[in-house]
């Protein structure tokens, strides 16, 4: 029987599964693709003799994520939309030095879409998972672990959403990182709650899924496009296609 629930923030409620990086790059494609969305027609994926290649985008893309839990360059205050900014504008720099940029590409207008793109793409996702977040919360107590960078307080109470949890394992704040089971285990403490009776919704397999397993807990792996091929391989018997489908699952548990 279920009496709890740890649901992981960023894959989970703010992306339908999909990792972050699958987000930026669509939205990077989109501009440099002659997308109608943004402004100045004419840009191309390929200029100059240069190109943005999915490989050279996760290249800056872990450049961005090493950069940002070295330097306190995410504060407590930010909100998802300016933690987007900040960690756009280190990526688009880090293509810029390299000289992969298209020649013909305003960097200040890639960054501000880019960034504005993903940020609504995530408001889109929140408000899907907001009225299951309601639901759920009405009648069971609920905590939030997630991997961030000090600030998903903020970036929940932005949201409007902070209230339906009891409170916040933060891996920037406690100092441990999933997949370490303790960030679950720290969740699983905070209901006062056996393991057993704690369902973990999560949007990896490795990351939340395994290690919320390895305490015994009961899981719900919302699976969408992940980092790797061999991650998009895996199955499992409780794997979700959509945020939605938790209350059913729940209350059959």
């Amino acid at each position: 029987m279920i009496r709890g629930i740890i649901f992981d923030y960023g894959g989970t409620l703010d992306s339908r599964g999909v990792h972050w990086s699958e987000v930026l790059w669509d939205g990077f494609s989109r501009y440099l693709n002659h997308d109608s969305q943004r402004p100045g027609q004419g840009q191309a994926l390929q200029g100059g003799g240069h190109s943005v290649t999915k490989e050279r985008f996760r290249e800056a893309y872990v450049h961005g994520e090493r950069k940002l839990a070295r330097e306190r360059i995410i504060l407590p205050q930010d909100d998802f939309g300016t933690l987007l900014f900040k960690k756009v504008t280190i990526e688009v720099g880090y293509m810029a030095d390299k000289g992969w940029l298209p020649s013909n590409v305003d960097e200040g207008s890639l960054r501000d879409f880019v960034a504005g793109y993903c940020d609504a793409r995530a408001k889109e996702c929140i408000e899907e998972a907001r009225p299951v977040l309601e639901t759920l919360a009405a009648r069971y107590p609920m905590m939030l672990v997630s991997n961030f960078y000090g600030n998903i307080d903020s970036v929940l109470r932005a949201y409007g959403i902070r209230d339906y949890f009891r409170g916040i394992i933060e891996s920037a704040v406690v100092g441990v990182r999933k997949p370490n089971p303790t960030l679950f285990r720290l969740g699983v403490d905070a209901l006062e709650l056996p393991a057993d009776e704690v369902l973990v919704v999560g949007d990896s397999l490795k990351k939340d899924i395994l290690p919320a397993e390895s305490l015994g807990c009961p899981v719900l792996w919302l699976k969408g496009k992940g980092w790797t091929e061999e991650e998009d391989a895996q199955t499992h018997p409780a794997m979700i296609k959509s945020i939605t489908d938790v209350p059913g699952r729940v209350y059959s548990m």
